[in-house]
């Protein structure tokens, strides 16, 4: 397949990076997910070489999307019937999960990347397993008004996902992001990301990453120390799931750069955080 619309600089381009990991993990007789359209997306593009470190975190990357996909399912057993994916990417949770009826996913993404997305999902003939809406939005915009012209109900409870976003964002834009899906949270909402320590950043077997997202304009740019405290500072009460308990889970080995016997303090945090009463009483009283 052929489009011009190719995510291969910026951070598009690490959503290629993790499509193929998807599509490693869905070639494997014992995956951890499903995930059909992942090779079709790399195939549109050609296949990304990554640094070391890259291939050290292909069992992040999935132990990752699991995590996200059972918080997924978590959040509709309990009542959600909305979902929001901010900077979804190549995300195919709306293609590959499976939903509640009437539940409505929307996708928030820079137009190019969503147009590529679109074409090869087109080719594919996927269609979605729930009422998915693409929302074509910059986040340095006002996404949130393109979110809700675009349908989204901020009166229901909605499942929310920063993933792979918030280490490309300074620290005064993750705090606007976090304040603004906050202003669109009803009672019984919940948020999950991904984000990471300042420790991380310095491991040496990092280096390389760094150069090479320097020269596709996609640094990192903000840590996170303890990811409980800046949640709740935003109104959200969160637990942090360590790499090491999702292997145990299911009976992978903990991806190397996740362990902390082999990098000390460093850190790839991941989040689930449900909405503080307070909050909710705060949004309800327009304060």
């Amino acid at each position: 397949m052929t489009t011009q619309v190719r995510p291969t600089s910026g951070v598009s381009r690490t959503a290629v990076i993790i499509a193929q990991a998807r599509a490693t993990e869905d070639a494997r007789p014992d995956r951890l997910f499903t995930d059909p359209y992942a090779q079709s997306f790399v195939d549109a593009v050609g296949w990304i070489q990554v640094a070391e470190a890259g291939r050290l975190n292909q069992g992040h990357f999935v132990l990752r999307t699991r995590f996200f996909d059972d918080y997924f399912r978590a959040a509709a057993q309990a009542g959600c019937r909305q979902a929001v994916l901010v900077a979804a990417g190549l995300d195919t949770r709306a293609f590959r999960l499976d939903w509640p009826d009437g539940f409505r996913l929307f996708e928030i993404d820079l137009p190019g990347l969503m147009a590529f997305k679109e074409a090869v999902l087109g080719v594919r003939e996927a269609r979605p397993a729930c009422d998915r809406t693409a929302v074509r939005a910059d986040l340095r915009d006002d996404w949130p008004a393109a979110l809700l012209t675009a349908g989204f109900d901020p009166q229901q409870p909605t499942a929310w996902l920063v993933e792979g976003l918030m280490m490309y964002l300074e620290p005064a834009d993750n705090d606007l992001l976090l304040d603004r899906i906050g202003s669109l949270s009803a009672p019984g909402s919940r948020l999950a990301i991904e984000h990471i320590n300042q420790a991380y950043t310095e491991l040496p077997q990092m280096r390389a990453v760094h150069e090479r997202l320097r020269k596709v304009g996609a640094e990192w740019r903000s840590t996170v120390e303890d990811p409980r405290t800046w949640l709740a500072q935003h109104g959200w009460a969160a637990t942090v799931v360590p790499q090491t308990e999702l292997a145990a889970r299911h009976g992978r080995p903990v991806p190397e750069l996740t362990d902390p016997e082999r990098v000390g303090a460093a850190r790839m945090w991941l989040a689930e955080a449900v909405r503080t009463d307070a909050a909710e009483s705060a949004a309800a009283g327009g304060g």
